[in-house]
């Protein structure tokens, strides 16, 4: 990976295992005009498709793999990545096994959440929205993630894989800025009882609730046996709607702008792992 990547991107992260990359891109770097000024990656937002290629050419140079990106629908399917993966694959989650490939997941609210075995064999990524996250995308992932550690021979056990699965949770909107109808809260407390723990009153507004997602996101992945997750922990520095520098928000932009980029979270396989 190139080492010359922008100061607002986050990269490297912490606790990766090794042989593993991942990064998190900002609005800094590219060649796009306002409102996707400057590095969006979104080919579906309205931006210059020209401008958009250029910029994925350039995370492709800047990270030295080729990232693959998905058509994202707030699903739970997942793609297992291969060198013949095309762009444009229909899922919101991905695994991969493979050198050279980066798992991408595109956002501006939503939570990326990204995986990897310590092994270094095998790493995923899940597009994580209020409805992937109600419908299962990160149990999905996990599945999926799980059956290709498996195959690699690591180990069987679903318990042990768990438990040496690392995960880390990017930017999203925020627990002071996600305002939601109670049908949300539901939707999730219905599943979980203590999702109730996630939502809060919004004043003067009693159909209306403040939803902290990376919290959502974190009790999902406990019960799956994962390690706390590294990364988002909800506070302001992660909320994309409260930094318009640095981070593209569909929430905060789209209303005002008509449109908003995206941003990028990637990982992938750099060497051979342990």
């Amino acid at each position: 990976m190139n080492s010359g990547l922008p100061s607002s991107w986050l990269s490297p992260l912490p606790g990766l295992p090794k042989g593993v990359r991942a990064a998190f891109t900002s609005r800094e770097g590219g060649v796009s005009k306002a409102p996707f000024d400057s590095f969006n990656l979104g080919d579906h937002v309205g931006d210059d498709p020209q401008t958009v290629a250029a910029n994925r050419t350039r995370l492709r140079e800047m990270l030295g793999v080729r990232p693959i990106f998905l058509k994202q629908v707030h699903g739970t399917a997942v793609a297992q990545l291969d060198a013949h993966t095309p762009d444009g694959t229909e899922a919101d989650a991905c695994v991969a096994d493979q050198r050279g490939l980066a798992c991408t997941i595109m956002v501006a609210d939503c939570l990326p959440v990204l995986f990897a075995h310590a092994s270094g064999r095998v790493v995923a990524a899940a597009h994580a929205g209020w409805r992937g996250l109600a419908s299962g995308v990160l149990e999905g992932c996990f599945e999926a993630y799980t059956r290709a550690v498996q195959r690699s021979g690591v180990d069987q056990d679903r318990g042990v894989i768990a438990a040496q699965t690392w995960a880390w949770l990017g930017p999203c909107i925020g627990p002071t800025a996600f305002e939601v109808g109670l049908e949300v809260e539901a939707a999730f407390v219905a599943q979980q009882p203590d999702a109730i723990t996630c939502f809060q009153p919004v004043p003067g507004h009693p159909d209306k609730r403040l939803a902290n997602l990376s919290a959502l996101a974190r009790q999902r992945l406990q019960r799956l046996g994962l390690p706390p997750p590294l990364g988002n922990d909800g506070s302001e520095p992660w909320c994309t709607v409260g930094q318009s520098g640095r981070f593209f928000s569909h929430r905060r932009d789209a209303a005002v702008l008509g449109s908003t980029g995206r941003l990028a979270a990637c990982i992938w396989i750099d060497g051979h792992g342990t």
